[in-house]
């Protein structure tokens, strides 16, 4: 705990200014917040030992007796790579934002911005100290510049949050504009107003876990990416994350030793019913290299999965549909989620990898209510933007605009795989016949005759997809048994290590509302 400064009677000595580091080193009293890990144990968690270096230790020193300001500001390594760091320590004044909180954090996120520093974000901040309002909020060094600095650094430099409290009112968009965000059970929240305010402004009653909660934002809203337990697995993620990309976006994602798949057994894997479930992921585990799978958005939208795994040490962005999850099917969320995460791995020059087994976006009132053409219009547009190299495996069916959204060959994926469950269509068998033939089939009146005709008409539109067709007429590069899709994928990973940029193309696109 520390103490308040005692008011100088002189010239500051070596020991008046010794004494204030101590202090604000020391932070506020953190027995009144015993379930929290203290910011600079999560400091140590984060850095390399010994290699933080910190900036204005002093601020407020003289006047305010607000240790550090509340935020710790500085430059460490994480394996040996230079990271900028924002840690709100919440034992001074609940981590809250006055003028010179928001002066170091802009002054960091400049030099973030100036010598391409990959930034940690270890949010715990109650929002702006109403104490100081003109002080943070409305001029050229206050919050918005924050964010305007926030959005500058996006895609030029990884950005990663770990949310260890709250997050409030404007200051909710310093995880918003994160690249990863990471948040703690129990402790961590993000909301605009708060439950009272929430209540006095519109008469709802509500809770801070159900309003802004951990849980919530990982399942619901997709704000959080990851819920953890505990402080340190929280910080243990983010490093662990910055292993998979690179400093800058100039810069490839570092490699790593290969190692072996977990697994490697195939065999009933994936069902040729098109209509029976597994896990996608026991499919993407037996081909990455063992323990590399950093899911993200887990619980978000869990008919699609994403994250980033290593093949031979080289860093992939996975993405993939889920059959054990509503089939599989596209949604508004789930096209949200994949648009991120392809924008994420562009930005860092991360390659693309499109696992298929999809029917197609989901159809129906609700989801066309809900904007699932202007949803699915972004995922297509960050996907054909992309230009990392794409490599698509289609794993079983693959159908309607589903398949185009997963890197159709007219997409210029790399290389289109398919394995030997795969088929690939307008629409399924079954369901064409019922469409192309629905005034036929009604007009059956024997169940044995109908059943007959249907089953001859599906035999047929089965021809018209099959893999050696899709071979022949060059819609697959290759078909490839379970066992060697790997060593397929690795080989033409590797070949494409040269690839580069297209210098004169657009800046960007404009992505659809």
């Amino acid at each position: 705990m520390s103490e308040a400064p005692t008011e100088l009677k002189g010239p500051p000595t070596a020991a008046d200014v010794s004494a204030a580091a101590d202090r604000a080193r020391a932070g506020g009293d953190p027995s009144r917040w015993p379930d929290k890990m203290p910011v600079r144990d999560r400091l140590a968690v984060l850095f390399d030992p010994g290699t933080f270096v910190e900036d204005g230790l002093l601020a407020s020193a003289i006047d305010q007796g607000l240790p550090a300001d509340g935020v710790i500001t500085g430059v460490g390594r994480v394996e040996g790579r230079p990271v900028a760091v924002i840690a709100h320590d919440f034992t001074v004044k609940a981590g809250s934002w006055g003028e010179l909180t928001c002066e170091k954090q802009i002054r960091i996120l400049e030099r973030a911005d100036r010598d391409l520093l990959p930034v940690v974000y270890l949010v715990d901040s109650a929002g702006g100290r109403l104490t100081d309002q003109m002080g943070f909020f409305p001029g050229r060094r206050g919050a918005s510049a924050i964010f305007n600095l926030q959005v500058k650094l996006s895609g030029r430099v990884p950005q990663i949050c770990c949310l260890h409290g709250p997050s409030a009112a404007g200051g909710a968009y310093m995880p918003a504009f994160c690249d990863w965000v990471g948040m703690v059970d129990g402790n961590a929240s993000m909301y605009l107003a708060s439950p009272r305010v929430a209540e006095k402004t519109t008469g709802e009653k509500t809770t801070l876990e159900e309003m802004g909660g951990a849980m919530m934002h990982a399942t619901v809203s997709g704000c959080g990416d990851e819920v953890f337990d505990e402080d340190w697995e929280a910080v243990a993620a983010a490093r662990l994350l910055l292993s998979y990309l690179p400093d800058d976006f100039r810069s490839p994602p570092a490699w790593a030793p290969p190692r072996l798949p977990e697994r490697e057994d195939w065999e009933g894997l994936i069902p040729e019913d098109p209509n029976a479930s597994y896990e996608v992921r026991d499919v993407i585990d037996r081909f990455v290299d063992g323990g590399s799978f950093f899911e993200i958005k887990a619980r978000w939208a869990e008919e699609m999965v994403t994250g980033l795994a290593r093949l031979d040490g080289r860093v992939v962005g996975i993405v993939a549909n889920q059959p054990k999850v509503r089939s599989g099917a596209i949604f508004v969320d789930s096209a949200d989620k994949a648009t991120r995460f392809v924008s994420l791995c562009d930005a860092f020059n991360v390659p693309l990898l499109f696992l298929q087994d999809v029917p197609g976006f989901m159809v129906g009132v609700g989801v066309e209510r809900q904007g699932i053409i202007r949803h699915g219009a972004k995922m297509i547009t960050a996907m054909a933007s992309a230009e990392v190299p794409k490599f698509t495996v289609v794993l079983r069916k693959a159908y309607a605009a589903g398949f185009y959204a997963m890197c159709a060959p007219g997409f210029e994926p790399r290389a289109t795989l398919a394995l030997p469950t795969a088929t690939i269509g307008p629409m399924g068998p079954q369901a064409s016949v019922n469409a192309v033939y629905a005034n036929k089939i009604a007009a059956i009146s024997d169940e044995e005759e109908r059943a007959a005709f249907v089953a001859a008409r599906t035999v047929e539109q089965q021809a018209d997809i099959n893999l050696l067709r899709m071979g022949s007429d060059l819609v697959v590069d290759a078909v490839v048994e379970f066992s060697d899709l790997r060593s397929e994928l690795v080989a033409r990973i590797r070949d494409a290590d040269r690839w580069t940029r297209d210098p004169g193309r657009r800046h960007h696109p404009i992505s659809p509302v």
